[in-house]
């Protein structure tokens, strides 16, 4: 037996051993935007996923996933790892609140801004092997092998030879992207999220699997989002899409039934689903007209008193002060002038108790939902409903909009085959998965699905 064999022979019994009382490895894969229709419907759409529905027949799946306040990525991929909302995990939108710009549109990479444990907290605890090829916030992550998502600085070369490929290696875990990239090639560091580049993280998944014989896998394909904004959800482009991703995701299952036989769980995510829009609403030119945001003469932010975090379909007004009446007064008359336009973009405003129960933008003075059709604008002044110049998808609008359910299919060890799970709570998925690592999750507010 050569050494590589018995490596891999001593990972595989201890894995058989680490599992021996009703634990299975669970392999997570994200989708971002992935709607339950592309998969549920696919017939009527003529959309080809048969790997995607193996699930309805096979595992179990929802009808659909309420998400999270805002429903953008970074602040649903951490409610699907913690089981609990933005406010309490601590992950609050896709960017800081920075009016400012001192933060250079960084993101919240960091897992350090994690408030509470995640699953891979857990299977550590439990002592699981943890990985993760590209989750979002996972810069710092605990998972023992991890390729990170992290973006900086990226140079027009092939992937491999760029500023953020040198980023990702110092960020991820000690030697390993060198070792995967020693059998499958480079792999697509920085902002790169076509179709190709998410076959590329597809097989750096089923290496992880076949090399690391993990407990726990959480991986991200984004390609379906991108071809979301740029085309709009149900174009044929977006559908052409999702079956791509689909053969990704029967490789990655390949690599598992591979290394476990039947005993695994594997289970396919999404974090919102997309709204075509064509208008945006300049909720910072209100306030910067209210008196609340200070310019200078090249239209930088050098001061504000009130300044919307947008997220898409959804902004959140922060206040500096926000016991102070003069602000609230301005803040008010800010909205009342975007309420009263005659395209009538907001469908529902939060305030007081409504932003505490959402669970979304602690401690802002409101949270504004729009309509459908509508996205937030970056403009500091102008018309505050401007039409947008490439009309394509959005997300981040409140999650009792319909078309903003995530997906949630799972199979495998255990699962009931062809169980309707009907509507859940995203915040269900972490405990759901906790339970089959045979992990503790107690800050989880979801519960088990099984």
């Amino acid at each position: 037996m050569t050494a590589i064999a018995l490596c891999a022979a001593l990972a595989v019994a201890l894995m058989t051993s680490v599992f021996a009382q009703g634990r299975v490895p669970v392999v997570l894969i994200s989708v971002d935007g992935l709607k339950p229709d592309y998969v549920l419907n696919a017939d009527a759409l003529n959309v080809k996923v048969p790997n995607l529905r193996r699930f309805l027949t096979e595992g179990a799946y929802s009808t659909g996933v309420r998400g999270v306040t805002p429903t953008v990525t970074y602040p649903s991929h951490t409610t699907l790892i913690t089981g609990v909302s933005p406010a309490e995990h601590g992950i609050l939108n896709n960017s800081p609140f920075d009016p400012l710009g001192t933060n250079d549109n960084g993101w919240y990479w960091y897992a350090e801004d994690i408030k509470v444990p995640t699953l891979w907290d857990a299977a550590n605890q439990a002592g699981l092997v943890t990985a993760s090829v590209d989750w979002p916030v996972s810069v710092g992550a605990p998972a023992r092998y991890s390729i990170v998502q992290f973006w900086r600085a990226p140079i027009a070369r092939p992937p491999g030879s760029d500023e953020d490929h040198k980023l990702l290696r110092a960020l991820s875990t000690p030697g390993l992207l060198d070792e995967a990239e020693r059998e499958l090639g480079p792999y697509p560091a920085g902002y790169r999220y076509e179709p190709d580049d998410d076959a590329r993280r597809a097989a750096f998944m089923a290496w992880m699997i076949g090399r690391k014989t993990p407990g726990l896998l959480t991986g991200y394909l984004a390609s379906l989002d991108e071809a979301q904004h740029a085309h709009g959800p149900y174009d044929r482009r977006t559908l052409d899409t999702v079956e791509r991703i689909d053969t990704f995701i029967g490789q990655v299952r390949a690599a598992a039934q591979q290394t476990w036989g039947g005993h695994y769980v594997l289970a396919v995510a999404s974090d919102h689903g997309h709204i075509k829009t064509d208008r945006a609403v300049q909720f910072n030119a209100a306030l910067h007209d209210a008196g609340l945001i200070d310019v200078d003469a090249r239209g930088k932010v050098t001061a504000w008193r009130a300044f919307a975090w947008t997220a898409g379909g959804s902004a959140a007004i922060v206040s500096s002060d926000p016991a102070n009446a003069e602000i609230r007064s301005r803040i008010s008359g800010a909205m009342q002038r975007i309420t009263g336009d005659p395209a009538a973009p907001i469908a529902q405003v939060l305030e007081g108790d409504a932003v505490r129960a959402s669970e979304g933008f602690p401690g802002t003075v409101m949270i504004v939902g729009l309509k459908p059709g509508f996205r937030t604008g970056a403009a500091l002044s102008g018309a505050l409903i401007t039409p947008v110049a490439a009309p394509g998808g959005t997300h981040g609008f409140l999650p009792d909009t319909s078309d903003m359910n995530a997906s949630f299919f799972i199979t495998g060890d255990r699962v009931p085959a062809g169980r309707n799970l009907g509507p859940i709570d995203m915040r269900d998925v972490a405990p759901t998965l906790a339970a089959k690592l045979g992990v503790a999750l107690p800050r989880a507010k979801g519960h088990n699905l099984f």
